[in-house]
């Protein structure tokens, strides 16, 4: 805000209305006084759209699809997934998850990606100014027995999220069945570093990247040993990424990078003596 220019102030003692006070106030910083109002609400109108309720950037803007649930009676629901995270609880990720419909599952490359929904229209069944950030750990498989807008609620073109009832209930009453929601994509929140799971036999390694924060989702990596160069990975399924070499007794480094082109280098993760089964930290994208 501009610095007061030193025009002379009415005495203490006189008392100016409202339109004086304007008026004095105008005539000493112009119209920079009328826009700065404006000039505020257009901030705050940007960073409401650019940041989600749970403190992280948004990185798309708001779209319709539609929401159900399954109820978790067995923890063994929760093991596997397609996107092969394993026991849910065990990685991380707990209940606030999401099998993704056909459109949005893109083959498994979405897997880690992370989304605020939001329920939105019904008013009975909503649960007003909730809303809750979901990680794409699983895929709601299509049933074209049925027509899309008739019980094929996973089929192309729908977008839909299978959430377990303890998420679903954060946003909406159980009784609401299939719903309308609004999703977007918002960069993930996580606590430590990225997880390389290292698994397979012989010469064919696999490895599970998993607890990725930022854009979450992965769409290349490479490996590395203390003996060879950079080798490109192939997405084998879900986030489990696979390689022919021969990698035994080296170091082994990752390079990883996400869908929004961020790429992360995580130098030496596994020793020497790394072994099949177990999992190694390494750095973590930025959020």
């Amino acid at each position: 805000m501009p610095t007061p220019s030193r025009q002379p102030f009415p005495p203490k003692s006189r008392l100016l209305s409202l339109p004086q006070l304007f008026s004095l106030l105008f005539h000493s910083h112009g119209l920079a006084l009328l826009l700065l109002p404006l000039t505020l609400l257009s901030r705050f109108a940007a960073a409401h759209q650019s940041s989600s309720s749970y403190g992280a950037p948004a990185l798309t803007e708001w779209r319709s699809a539609h929401a159900s649930y399954y109820a978790v009676f067995d923890p063994r629901d929760t093991v596997g997934g397609a996107c092969g995270y394993g026991d849910l609880g065990k990685s991380g990720y707990g209940m606030a998850t999401a099998g993704l419909s056909e459109a949005l599952f893109e083959k498994g490359a979405a897997c880690g990606g992370c989304y605020e929904v939001r329920c939105v229209e019904e008013l009975r069944y909503c649960l007003p100014g909730t809303s809750i950030v979901l990680t794409a750990t699983n895929f709601c498989a299509p049933n074209y027995g049925l027509p899309a807008d008739a019980g094929g609620i996973c089929n192309t073109p729908n977008h839909h999220f299978l959430m377990p009832i303890q998420a679903f209930e954060k946003i909406a009453i159980w009784k609401a069945g299939v719903m309308p929601i609004q999703y977007r994509r918002v960069k993930c929140i996580r606590e430590g570093g990225v997880r390389f799971t290292i698994d397979g036999k012989g010469f064919f390694y696999t490895v599970l990247i998993s607890n990725v924060a930022g854009a979450g989702d992965i769409t290349a990596v490479k490996i590395k040993g203390s003996a060879t160069g950079w080798l490109p990975m192939g997405r084998n399924w879900g986030q489990n990424w696979h390689i022919s070499a021969d990698l035994k007794g080296q170091a082994l480094s990752f390079e990883v990078t996400a869908s929004d082109g961020v790429t992360l280098t995580s130098y030496n993760v596994a020793p020497k003596d790394w072994a099949f089964g177990k999992a190694y930290v390494g750095k973590q994208f930025p959020f």
